[in-house]
């Protein structure tokens, strides 16, 4: 709706294909949503141009909140399905400004205390492998 000026948003760019408005619900100051013009439920679904100009817009943004603001740390964000928590189903990246001692902690934490090299089966390994190297939407 914010695509379609159908809602009140506070537009910090935008071109024929991407717009990038300020959170309605920051947790950081300048707090600002990427999104594709096209709709896109989550990651599985965007193409690749437009998953290429929401990583541009994104890099557009991180350096001229550097320059503009100082701001000298973002976190990019997305969750893609329920159970990562997606809860707009319209593909989005969150760029999250970020300052020394802010307080936020968006990183998960590892269950892997004994710091072990994390593996998979040979199995599974080479079935990842094969769907890797037949998928077209190779970049």
């Amino acid at each position: 709706m914010i695509i379609e000026n159908k809602l009140p948003a506070t537009v910090v760019y935008e071109n024929k294909t991407v717009i990038a408005f300020l959170d309605k619900d920051p947790v950081s100051r300048y707090h600002t949503l990427i999104v594709p013009k096209t709709h896109y439920n989550s990651i599985y679904e965007i193409d690749n141009d437009s998953l290429r100009n929401i990583s541009v817009a994104a890099k557009k943004l991180a350096l001229a909140y550097r320059k503009t603001f100082g701001i000298k740390a973002v976190n990019l964000l997305n969750a893609s399905g329920k159970s990562a928590q997606q809860s707009v189903f319209h593909f989005h990246v969150h760029l999250i400004p970020r300052k020394e001692k802010d307080g936020l902690d968006l990183w998960f934490k590892s269950k892997n205390k004994d710091n072990k090299i994390p593996s998979m089966s040979p199995i599974a390994l080479k079935k990842l492998k094969a769907e890797l190297k037949s998928n077209k939407t190779d970049i």
